[in-house]
């Protein structure tokens, strides 16, 4: 149901690790050339679990519980992803007065928070659920 916010929060997340890397790139080389996500194998298939996870968050709108899994699986994923450029971020040759990192690099970190506050709103949709079938019974 798109009409729930959490369905707009994991949109957001699927924005951010599902098309945003195409435009964005993670780094630049030696020559000054871009370097997109594509061109390294782990980051492209994290990239892409990613996006399948909110995605499969979204179409589990009757699931909350699933869903809040889901949304957790898809934090501890982006923060994988985030060590990761961590490890390969050493590595970038660069002057340390020009950035040589692109802004790709910062995408895993707004899907975090996309998800978190999909998961905050997960857990308040829950608790209205509770409350009222509570007044039911």
């Amino acid at each position: 149901m798109l009409q729930r916010i959490q369905s707009l929060y994991l949109i957001g997340a699927i924005i951010c690790a599902g098309i945003l890397p195409f435009f964005f790139p993670l780094w630049f080389n030696e020559n000054g050339f871009p370097i997109y996500f594509q061109e390294d194998l782990p980051i492209s298939i994290l990239f892409g679990f990613s996006s399948l996870l909110s995605i499969l968050a979204i179409l589990s709108f009757k699931k909350r519980q699933h869903q809040f899994v889901l949304c957790r699986l898809n934090m501890i994923l982006n923060i994988i992803l985030l060590l990761l450029f961590m490890f390969y971020a050493p590595k970038l040759s660069g002057d340390p007065h020009v950035s040589k990192k692109g802004i790709g690099l910062v995408l895993p970190l707004i899907s975090i928070v996309f998800l978190a506050l999909a998961n905050i709103a997960i857990l308040k949709d829950e608790k209205l659920v509770k409350s009222s079938s509570r007044l039911r019974k």
